[in-house]
């Protein structure tokens, strides 16, 4: 209920941008997690082919969100937020319709491209539209993005009891609902000329070192947060010996952050500064990782002992999610105080793509300790890994803030809220 008042007293504008993202998230968590399985066992692609496949997908998304801010800031973030919804409807479509490797890949392609457009553009719509209440808006904004991680693979599972062009379509068809609304509901709002050109703004934002380090310090909440989708489930499924187990990872924290994301975004900024509790919430997602790290490794005897092993790694789960709910809405109220107003959607963008590089690394690196860990008897590695991820982004968090690199304003704001 209280999430639904808060809702309430948002704008229409805002109120639409989430619910566009509990679409956004459901239709792509509906198809993407069983496209390999799709292109492996149904059309008999090698994993090699499978894996340009995906990295394709990854590496436009990736590597055109800095376009993405871009073209918010020139053009206005309602019409690439449009744009991006159709793209995207446009590239699941293809997913459906073609089995060729070339049509594959421009599905591929026009995918990632989709959300290197509106993911930045989202949420320097939200940044701009919320004023004082930015941190509420994007609790919210994780709210409806977390229920859509989850309610798009439980779909996706039920429409593959049809075939896999069956959840490709409805996928599409969502981004088509949701294209239809943003145009038609979404308001327009007048974009601020810009004095140089974009190589310009470019530049500006590059040029800021302290944002740099900030975004490069995020390495541990995006590696970690990925870590939901490798790591935990596979730690649940091997503490349990039943692959249902995984699904409780996301139940967990999905009614964790329903209940809990709204209390904790208006505690913790009642009480002391943004940088902190971005600290203290990347030190929390890295700690999550130590009870399932004291059952690594083991083997269930029995439903008595797989419900035992079970309990830690859900607990690092919780923990993983509070530290997340502490954390994100402060990153992104955070982002657009680096820099002028009219750069917010470049802002946006340039640390998408320093943070997924980024994270890249990390999740590479996690990867590794899994495999190690697994030939070497070291079961623990990639819990600690994951530790020193979350321990190491707090540090460069609570040290720039030390340093006054951080903005300022943002402790004028928690002064006067």
């Amino acid at each position: 209920m209280k999430t639904w008042r808060e809702l309430r007293g948002f704008p229409l504008a805002i109120r639409l941008l989430l619910v566009n993202q509990l679409g956004v998230n459901t239709g792509f968590y509906l198809l993407i997690p069983y496209l390999a399985t799709h292109l492996g066992e149904d059309l008999g692609m090698s994993a090699a082919v499978v894996g340009i496949v995906l990295g394709v997908r990854n590496l436009s998304q990736q590597g055109l969100f800095l376009i993405g801010g871009s073209a918010a800031d020139r053009l206005g973030a309602r019409g690439v937020i449009i744009a991006g919804c159709a793209v995207r409807t446009l590239g699941f479509a293809l997913f459906a319709l073609g089995d060729g490797l070339p049509v594959l890949l421009a599905a591929s392609v026009l995918s990632g491209l989709a959300g290197a457009l509106f993911n930045p553009a989202v949420r320097a719509y939200l940044a701009r539209e919320a004023g004082g209440r930015r941190a509420e808006a994007f609790a919210l904004f994780n709210v409806f993005a977390t229920t859509g991680a989850l309610i798009g693979p439980l779909l996706g599972s039920a429409l593959l009891l049809v075939d896999f062009r069956a959840s490709a379509l409805t996928a599409a068809a969502i981004f088509a609902v949701l294209t239809v609304a943003q145009a038609l509901v979404l308001p327009a709002r007048e974009v601020e000329p810009s004095a140089g050109g974009v190589l310009a703004d470019w530049r500006e934002v590059v040029g800021n070192r302290a944002f740099l380090a900030f975004a490069l310090a995020m390495v541990g909440m995006f590696t970690l947060e990925n870590q939901l989708y490798l790591l935990l489930p596979a730690g649940a499924r091997r503490a349990t010996g039943w692959d249902g187990a995984a699904g409780l990872v996301f139940l967990v924290g999905t009614l964790a952050n329903l209940a809990l994301q709204l209390r904790v975004t208006r505690a913790l900024k009642r009480r002391g500064s943004r940088a902190r509790w971005i600290g203290a919430g990347l030190a929390l997602m890295g700690l999550a990782f130590v009870p399932p790290l004291l059952v690594a490794g083991a083997s269930p005897g029995g439903r008595g002992t797989a419900v035992l092993y079970a309990l830690p790694v859900l607990a690092g789960a919780l923990l993983l999610y509070l530290g997340i709910m502490a954390a994100q809405p402060f990153v992104m109220e955070l982002i657009p105080r680096f820099g002028r107003p009219e750069l917010t959607g470049t802002y946006f963008g340039v640390f998408y793509v320093v943070s997924g590089i980024a994270a890249a690394v990390g999740n590479t690196a996690v990867g590794w300790a899994m495999d190690t860990g697994e030939r070497g008897g070291a079961a623990w590695l990639p819990w600690a890994c994951c530790a020193g991820f979350g321990l190491a982004s707090a540090g460069g968090v609570a040290w720039l803030h030390r340093s006054g690199a951080l903005p300022a304003r943002t402790e004028a704001v928690v002064a006067a809220a």
